[in-house]
């Protein structure tokens, strides 16, 4: 029995003072307000509930920033990055995953996510052809190492595109057969348990046939997982999607699928109103990327309308050139503000954008994971980050502005202490793994250069 002692903390009615937190099997047990401290207790700054990264591709953690020189045709975009990625996955073996993914799961936790939801499709190993399964194992062991509750969405990914039936000689190393996809996911589904869960997901229309697609969504909506697909990204892929299809793909999709809450469409940048309109409508979660969203130059999603409508979104650090919650959900409302030349675009719910941000992507992120509980309550798990409250960031801060001061201040996060499942994960505003996670990660780095 271990018990929490936090000056305020933010539970689901909002803030509350002198919160003591009894914690048992990596759950909370009890909630007691206006308490008095016991010497026993952990003492804590504020206490707020972890947030999920909704959308991740941990490798890619080993690309930010390699891919910031201008081509020599100047004609730099999503699809020229893509070469580089590629190239990437065709050289990452398990070994090198397993560190890449441990290093971001440390950053995510340190800034204070505290569960992600893996868009895995890296599913064989390039170095290693006869392993089976080594490359979720390694995002297996990076979630255990690092302590970050994992949602693994495996992917399906088999052709170039929607008039290339065949994946590219890149795409080769990753590309299968979607009875061979299947049986993927039957087998790590059954070894998934506790703070590991599964859920399924298609990489895109353009990537997984429709026959596909449907065994997909059938298996997802027969398991009762989170069924995610990239969609709308890009402009191109738009049109290639209504000369193929006949129509744009958030409304191909909504009209050939039950999308409903169970459902993320990550990114849904390119959308007409009516599609904005209905997939709010569906219940499903957008799930927003808005750092790698702008490095890729993708454009801007049409939040103000979609939430206006009562859409849910989700956010995630995708390629992770940024790893924080935070700037996320800042990027989030400052290219709203770009676009339309004007403040506080979010604040529809709540008068205040950062807490209204922040709310919302507590509730996206815990239907994109397909968790039920992630408050800070009775009965929910024991994910909770501790901000100092003495940060200058904090400073004249009431519990009304607080959460704006964590999202809208650019200074270093004050986060103190990461908890998972019960278990500190970030202790001094430092992962416990942290020397390890750096030393393995720096290694594997290396290794991946000198096969280049």
């Amino acid at each position: 029995m271990t018990t929490l002692f936090a000056r305020k903390a933010l539970l689901p009615g909002g803030w509350n003072d002198n919160v003591r937190l009894t914690l048992d099997g990596g759950r909370i047990a009890d909630v007691e307000s206006d308490a008095a401290a016991e010497g026993c207790d952990v003492t804590l700054g504020c206490a707020i509930p972890g947030l999920c990264n909704a959308h991740s591709h941990a490798f890619q953690r080993a690309l930010a920033g390699h891919t910031e020189v201008r081509s020599p045709a100047g004609r730099d975009n999503f699809w020229s990055w893509r070469e580089r990625m590629y190239e990437l996955a065709g050289r990452v073996g398990a070994e090198e995953l397993t560190a890449i993914a441990r290093q971001a799961y440390c950053e995510m936790l340190r800034s204070g996510y505290t569960a992600v939801a893996e868009f895995h499709y890296l599913h064989r190993d390039p170095l290693d052809a006869d392993a089976t399964d080594t490359m979720f194992e390694a995002i297996a062991t990076a979630a255990r190492d690092s302590g970050i509750r994992l949602t693994y969405i495996p992917v399906h990914y088999e052709r170039a595109g929607f008039e290339d039936a065949k994946p590219t000689a890149q795409q080769t190393s990753f590309a299968m057969p979607v009875d061979e996809f299947l049986q993927h996911f039957e087998r790590v589904a059954q070894q998934c348990e506790g703070s590991l869960s599964v859920g399924i997901g298609a990489h895109s229309l353009r990537a997984v046939s429709q026959e596909s697609l449907r065994r997909i969504a059938a298996v997802a909506g027969d398991t009762g997982v989170p069924m995610h697909i990239h969609v709308a990204e890009q402009r191109r892929e738009v049109e290639q999607c209504f000369a193929s299809y006949g129509r744009r793909p958030v409304r191909w999709l909504l009209e050939n699928f039950d999308v409903d809450a169970a459902w993320s469409l990550v990114h849904a940048t390119h959308m007409d109103a009516d599609e904005i309109a209905a997939l709010a409508g569906t219940g499903a979660v957008a799930v927003l990327c808005p750092s790698t969203e702008a490095n890729l130059g993708d454009g801007l999603f049409p939040l103000h309308d979609y939430l206006e409508h009562g859409g849910r979104l989700a956010i995630g650090s995708d390629s992770h050139i940024s790893i924080n919650p935070f700037e996320e959900l800042r990027w989030l409302e400052y290219g709203q503000r770009l676009a339309t030349q004007s403040r506080n675009i979010v604040s529809l719910r709540d008068s205040h954008v950062g807490s209204e941000l922040f709310a919302r992507a507590l509730e996206g992120g815990a239907l994109a994971a397909g968790r039920q509980h992630v408050a800070i309550e009775a009965g929910a798990p024991a994910d909770i980050v501790a901000l100092c409250d003495d940060d200058p960031m904090l400073a004249g801060h009431n519990d009304d502005s607080r959460l704006d001061a964590l999202v809208f201040s650019g200074y270093p996060l004050p986060v103190e202490r990461v908890m998972v499942n019960g278990r500190w994960c970030v202790k001094d505003a430092v992962h416990v793994d942290r020397e390890r996670a750096r030393t393995e990660f720096a290694a594997a780095l290396q290794r991946l250069g000198s096969r280049s």
